[in-house]
């Protein structure tokens, strides 16, 4: 099931494309470059709000996929524009060396990689996935600056491979040039300290998720190179201004006075464990707290990161958990086998037959986890839960946007041949 673009539409990119290159060249934007299995949007996003403080900002589109937000985010730097920050997601083999022919980075960040997009459709391993990802860095300069995740051990060894300055960022207080540490997850947030060059910033942020120290270490790396050290101590009261992204750990409102942390636009093992690991550590007052979890896509070992994470599940506070879609079934299987209670454990086909087990469940106060890949477009199990018409009920769809707008919201892709 995929979509194959008409071939004027492949002519078009394709013009753009190398007009993009040439424009960009005789502009004189700082730029940035982001890459990672998790986090760089988050990262693409709070940059945004920093650098918009400083400067014309000109970002990536968050809802295109790279190969045309790229072109398009590179025709949109003017003259004035003081930064251009990319983020430069890759599936397939060769996609960062186009990527590249655009775009020439002043500062990359890496934030993390695991085996995602590591199928045999695409990258084919999780070693040409990181070697994929790793070309950002090794185009970098002497006088460029590369920033990379010090707890990823793969990020890391990264290192090896760029003639740019390397700035660590990590919970390592030794080998780290920015660290984290003392945070604390709330409803209403992420508190903890940064530490860099002997000083510490208390932050408090309303991004939802542990894994968020990764993101403002990342983005107060790229901000200390541009502010050249100056006025750092503004950093905080400007993480205290970001709200998080629809989709990403959004604390949101749900149907029959529930509460909904929406994590459904991404799933890989890493943010998957992270994202269960923070509803699990949030204390809610009333309630259950129910998962309600889509299938991981494109990785190379499916069923065996769909079973590590239905290990994990019983170490958590959880009072139900769903799992939609066959591989989903496994990790169901393996929480039970694990101790997680069998009558609170359910393994569903699809979207529509978790909410109709689900519904009789809710219940005020009710606390909902919902997280899946872009492509299993979880946000249909919010639709159906208020009362919305949704006629589609495959398990992977082909397309990236959104279900609300989508042709075959009623009628259902399934029936599209």
């Amino acid at each position: 099931m995929s979509y194959n673009p008409p071939l004027y539409k492949k002519i078009f990119h394709a013009s753009r494309r190398l007009l993009a290159t040439r424009w960009l060249a005789r502009m004189g934007a700082v730029q940035i470059a982001i890459t990672g299995s998790q986090g760089k949007t988050t990262v693409r996003t709070v940059l945004s709000h920093l650098l918009s403080k400083l400067g014309n900002t000109v970002v990536t589109d968050l809802n295109l996929d790279s190969n045309f937000s790229i072109p398009m985010t590179a025709l949109s730097v003017k003259p004035a524009t003081r930064f251009a920050v990319f983020e430069c997601g890759i599936d397939h083999r060769g996609e960062m060396d186009r990527h590249l022919e655009i775009i020439t980075p002043h500062i990359a960040v890496i934030t993390g990689v695991s085996p995602v997009h590591t199928d045999a459709e695409h990258l084919g391993s999780f070693e040409n996935l990181i070697a994929e990802k790793q070309k950002l860095i090794e185009k970098l300069s002497k006088d460029d600056f590369a920033i990379l995740n010090f707890d990823d051990i793969n990020v890391r060894k990264m290192a090896q491979h760029t003639r740019a300055k390397v700035i660590f960022y990590g919970t390592d207080k030794t080998n780290c040039d920015v660290s984290a540490h003392n945070a604390i997850l709330t409803t209403d947030g992420l508190t903890f300290d940064l530490t860099y060059g002997g000083k510490t910033l208390h932050l408090h942020s309303h991004l939802i998720g542990i894994h968020h120290i990764y993101t403002f270490m990342a983005a107060f790396c790229v901000y200390r190179l541009v502010t050249k050290e100056k006025d750092l101590d503004t950093f905080p009261a400007l993480v205290a201004d970001i709200v998080p992204l629809h989709g990403r750990m959004s604390m949101e409102k749900g149907p029959r006075g529930t509460i909904i942390l929406n994590d459904s636009l991404r799933a890989n093992p890493s943010s998957t464990e992270s994202g269960l690991k923070s509803f699990s550590a949030i204390k809610m007052p009333l309630g259950k707290k129910i998962a309600i979890l889509g299938e991981m896509g494109e990785l190379a070992h499916p069923e065996e990161e769909h079973r590590k994470i239905g290990r994990l599940i019983p170490t958590l506070l959880l009072d139900y958990v769903f799992g939609i879609g066959p591989l989903q079934k496994i990790v169901i299987d393996e929480a039970v086998a694990n101790g997680f209670p069998k009558d609170r454990a359910f393994a569903v086909s699809n979207i529509h037959q978790a909410v109709a087990v689900l519904s009789p469940l809710l219940e005020r106060g009710d606390f909902l986890y919902i997280k899946g890949s872009l492509m299993r477009h979880m946000e249909r199990i919010i639709m159906l839960l208020d009362r919305q018409e949704v006629g589609c009920t495959v398990v992977v769809c082909p397309f990236y946007h959104p279900c609300h707008g989508c042709e075959y919201k009623v009628k259902g892709y399934q029936n599209a041949r």
